[in-house]
């Protein structure tokens, strides 16, 4: 397995990994209405072109030219000193094989590149991933809750790892 930069040619498979793993992600969090508005938003082309213009990075895993999962980060987020790991998801079938853990791995190289002195995400309250995080060393410093549009809430915990 591989790990590769993605460039914006390349949006298109991060859009259809999201929406092959999202429903199983958060298929038993969020309403299907919610779940396809967030799709919609968050992963049109020209919302992850945009992501990538602010300074997001994405990240590909593939083997045997299959792409299993993705990554996006950035890098001294905020100008804080810390990267945020905006997405990591790999899909459903190679769960607990290493391609998430693989990908997290690349996103500490570089936040240790840039001098940055901590990681942090935020997921859903209610989202088992945070069991990886939690194994991956990040601690919850807080909750948030960050109104979506059309009504809709994302419920967080922002987690946190030192490097």
């Amino acid at each position: 397995m591989k790990i590769i930069q993605a460039n914006k040619s390349q949006l298109s498979i991060v859009k259809d990994l999201a929406y092959k793993i999202w429903p199983d992600a958060y298929g038993a969090i969020l309403s299907e209405t919610q779940l396809d508005y967030m799709l919609e938003n968050f992963y049109a082309i020209s919302s992850l072109e945009q992501q990538m213009e602010s300074g997001h990075v994405f990240l590909l895993a593939e083997e045997s030219g299959i792409f299993l999962g993705f990554a996006s980060y950035e890098l001294n987020c905020k100008d804080s000193g810390k990267t945020k790991l905006h997405k990591i998801y790999v899909l459903p079938q190679t769960q607990g094989k290493g391609v998430g853990k693989q990908l997290f791995e690349q996103v500490v190289q570089a936040a240790k590149k840039a001098g940055n002195s901590h990681l942090f995400l935020n997921v859903n309250r209610y989202n088992i991933a945070q069991e990886f995080y939690k194994h991956l060393g990040f601690e919850i410093v807080h909750e948030e809750d960050i109104d979506i549009g059309q009504g809709y809430l994302m419920e967080d915990y922002v987690m946190e790892k030192k490097l």
